[in-house]
């Protein structure tokens, strides 16, 4: 049986990681886009724990063998399967002990090619707290602000589409930062653990040393962004304030939120809306949720930007110096414009 390091895995091309450990572990967090293969269900793994713990060692690898017996056969076929696919398998537990060992072993002996993890996940899950300590060291964000609506996750997908690397951090949250975060994904949050993940994968296999970024909060939704990256975000750098026409970014909003939506949104900004009555008062969010019931969306979204959002971030945004300005009216001009930027950063001459 084969072994390999999280660090020299990670590099290995045309790679498939097999990880052994339960369901419930797996959506805590898992490599990449590791094959979930579970030795055991979230019970039986409970089950075979608790005989560990009151009979002995051997007594829970009988039981176990029991659970695993009648899956053997599908797990070879999976594995067959996805080396014919793969030119490389890393199979993983928790730590690199049993679980992954003893597949390892099994599928290696009657002939499937493959390396078990050292470490499994908890070498993972250390290299990737490591990297996120580090890497700003050595790579710099250039960071989008705006206020609300502007357009700055719409420029980071246009950016990414045009093969420049970018760091969507509301995406990876699954929620755009706000009260009404969560309304424009239908996923369930992540979890701290798959936050990181995510956002070190963007880093590990970005190409360039210089990632697009929208300025954030230190928490997105349920997440909070590791301090290094904060601090890479915040830190004097490279920074571009985005403007757009009020107009636009009502419309922006409205699509966003509203109009692509079913009532089960509606609903949810009704719920939202109601939050602000300590804020806003109880006739503003009475007028506010009428405006929502005679579908006057965009005078409803118009008033939350000026008399709440807008003031409420304009100190963000004035407490930067830019490097430049830009005027968001054609995607394609002011794609074209901060490609032009990345490029000269890449060169290394200060915009000013």
């Amino acid at each position: 049986m084969k072994t390999i390091k999280i660090e020299n895995a990670l590099k290995l091309e045309k790679t498939i990681f097999i990880d052994v450990r339960t369901e419930k572990e797996y959506l805590d967090d898992h490599i990449l886009n590791a094959y979930n293969m579970p030795l055991f269900d979230n019970d039986e793994y409970c089950e075979v724990g608790t005989i560990y713990k009151q009979e002995g060692k051997h007594e829970a690898i009988d039981k176990g063998f029991d659970f695993v017996s009648p899956k053997l056969k599908d797990m070879y076929k999976l594995a067959k399967e996805l080396s014919s696919e793969y030119e490389h398998i890393v199979i993983y537990c928790a730590r690199g002990g049993m679980r992954s060992g003893s597949v390892a072993n099994l599928l290696s002996s009657i002939g499937i090619d493959m390396y078990k993890l050292e470490g499994g996940y908890k070498s993972y899950r250390n290299y990737v707290q490591n990297y996120l300590s580090n890497i700003m060291n050595k790579k710099q964000f250039i960071v989008l602000h705006g206020l609300t609506g502007v357009g700055k996750t719409e420029l980071l997908i246009e950016l990414e589409k045009n093969n420049i690397d970018v760091v969507d951090l509301e995406y990876m949250a699954r929620n755009t930062g706000s009260v009404f975060g969560f309304i424009t994904y239908d996923e369930k949050p992540p979890t701290q653990k798959t936050f990181d993940s995510r956002i070190f994968e963007s880093l590990f296999f970005s190409k360039s040393d210089y990632l697009f970024i929208e300025s954030e909060s230190k928490r997105v939704g349920h997440s909070l962004v590791p301090s290094d990256i904060y601090e890479a975000i915040i830190r004097d750098g490279y920074h571009i304030l985005i403007e757009c026409d009020i107009k636009d970014r009502v419309k922006r909003l409205c699509k966003d939120y509203i109009y692509d939506r079913n009532e089960d949104n509606i609903q949810a900004l009704r719920q939202c809306i109601n939050t602000f009555r300590k804020r806003l008062g109880n006739k503003t969010v009475d007028e506010y949720l009428e405006l929502l019931d005679n579908e006057n969306y965009e005078e409803l979204v118009e008033k939350f930007l000026v008399f709440y959002y807008d003031p409420l971030y304009m100190h963000s945004v004035n407490q930067y110096k830019y490097n430049d300005i830009m005027k968001f009216e054609d995607i394609n001009d002011i794609t074209e414009k901060l490609i032009s930027f990345h490029k000269t950063a890449k060169e290394g001459v200060k915009q000013c």
